[in-house]
């Protein structure tokens, strides 16, 4: 029966099972240490790797130890020149003992916290949990599925086009100076020598021997020359390529977020795992992906990452401003011929009386037809989603998106009120990319 050891190495030596094993039993504080992660980082480096400090108290071991008061010793170390074995000796006092703790003291160290790196696939793996993915879309999120050739040396194998003619004469040259093949020049001044004897109408008895040594030396190189062919087939080499990864093209990613007051630090942090998802996805099929953040409240605006997450304003609700600025951005520095063009929606499904309609409007009309995939989700609590649960019902904006649905087929939308709710809206997406790959 075959046995495989897997010899794979990690940070500080450990192998692959004993570091999943110490994971799983500090979990919860990984755990907590990405999700912090996750709402302090950039969307655009989120998955990278990262420190995680674990509690020392959380990685303790029960362990037995000689009770430092009570007991019996009959031990005597090396080097004590003060006590013999059979010596009666009080016990210490009370709490005066020394050994290692994990309060502070005036003196001596304390006991630190563990501190040990995330691997991005790690750092993945426990982003995705709460996102409940398939294994399917964790394992193609997590590479990159483009890939192109590249120069990677030679081969002595490969296809009559990929043949590296330098190389490959280079190697006949020296294959034929080392078995000393005779060269073309030496043949045609034999033949010339041999010409120029044979035309002599009375040669002499020395002219008549250098011509018979003449015609066996151009028979013996000849016979030489066909022994130690001009090109061999081990003289051959070929270009050799391979396939790495290498994202086909460029595109841009519009988030876009309701910043009232209406929109809580919870609402938020889901809104940027929406984005964070999304933004993962892009990056495994394009190789330069722009972000570019719209906040709005009754106006909107561009501006930077920070800002998006952090500031809140006060004022009214008017979600078409938004549709209004990425129509903008889009005509000045992103042209759909150059760009793949997406967008994510986030809202709590407030907006202004009458301006939904104008929203349906900016989506079917200017919007849509260039973008790639546009995705709208509406952030509501969980009690709200209790008896939300049939999308026929819902806000006026939520009505004129079902609309817009109906008539793009690259339009979805999902209620969420958990982070486990995120992944439906990018079902549709996924399936399509994972289609066209396999076709």
């Amino acid at each position: 029966m075959a046995q495989f050891i897997d010899r794979r190495l990690n940070p500080k030596d450990k192998n692959l099972g004993n570091r999943r094993r110490f994971i799983d039993r500090v979990r919860n504080h990984v755990k907590s240490a990405v999700d912090e992660a996750v709402k302090r980082r950039g969307i655009a480096n989120a998955d990278r790797e990262g420190r995680v400090t674990v509690p020392a108290d959380s990685i303790s071991e029960p362990a037995f130890r000689h009770a430092r008061e009570g007991g019996r010793r009959e031990r005597v170390f090396t080097g004590n020149k003060q006590y013999h074995g059979g010596d009666r000796l009080n016990k210490p006092p009370s709490g005066g003992g020394g050994g290692r703790g994990r309060k502070g003291a005036k003196e001596g160290d304390g006991e630190d916290d563990f501190v040990f790196v995330l691997s991005r696939e790690e750092f993945l793996d426990i982003f995705f949990e709460d996102l409940e993915l398939p294994d399917l879309v964790k394992r193609t999120l997590k590479e990159i599925a483009a890939t192109r050739p590249h120069r990677a040396g030679l081969s002595v194998t490969g296809s009559p086009g990929n043949m590296n003619v330098a190389r490959t004469l280079r190697n006949a040259m020296g294959r034929r100076l080392a078995l000393h093949r005779p060269t073309d020049a030496e043949i045609r001044e034999i033949r010339g020598r041999i010409f120029e004897l044979e035309a002599i109408a009375a040669p002499s008895d020395a002219q008549r021997q250098e011509l018979v040594a003449l015609r066996a030396e151009l028979e013996a190189r000849q016979a030489r020359q066909k022994l130690v062919p001009y090109l061999d087939p081990l003289d051959v080499r070929y270009n050799h390529f391979e396939q790495r990864p290498e994202p086909n093209s460029n595109a841009v990613m519009f988030c876009l977020m309701d910043v009232s007051a209406s929109m809580r630090e919870r609402e938020k942090d889901l809104a940027k795992r929406f984005f964070v998802l999304l933004h993962l996805f892009l990056m495994r099929r394009y190789d330069k992906v722009e972000l570019v953040f719209i906040r709005h409240t009754h106006q909107a605006s561009e501006c930077d990452e920070e800002t998006f997450f952090n500031s809140r304003e006060t004022g009214g609700t008017v979600v078409s401003t938004a549709l209004v600025e990425m129509k903008r951005i889009v005509e000045a520095r992103y042209p759909a011929a150059d760009w793949n063009i997406y967008a994510a929606q986030a809202s709590d499904g407030d907006n202004y009386s009458g301006d939904s309609a104008n929203c349906a409007d900016l989506l079917e009309n200017d919007l849509m037809p260039h973008c790639q995939y546009f995705a709208y989700v509406e952030i509501i609590d969980e009690e709200e989603a209790q008896f939300l649960t049939n999308d026929r019902t819902g806000t006026e904006l939520w009505q004129a998106y079902r609309g817009v649905a109906e008539t793009c087929p690259n339009f979805a939308m999902k209620r969420i009120s958990g982070p486990g709710d995120i992944y439906p809206v990018f079902r549709e997406l996924f399936s399509r990319s994972l289609e066209s790959a396999d076709g």
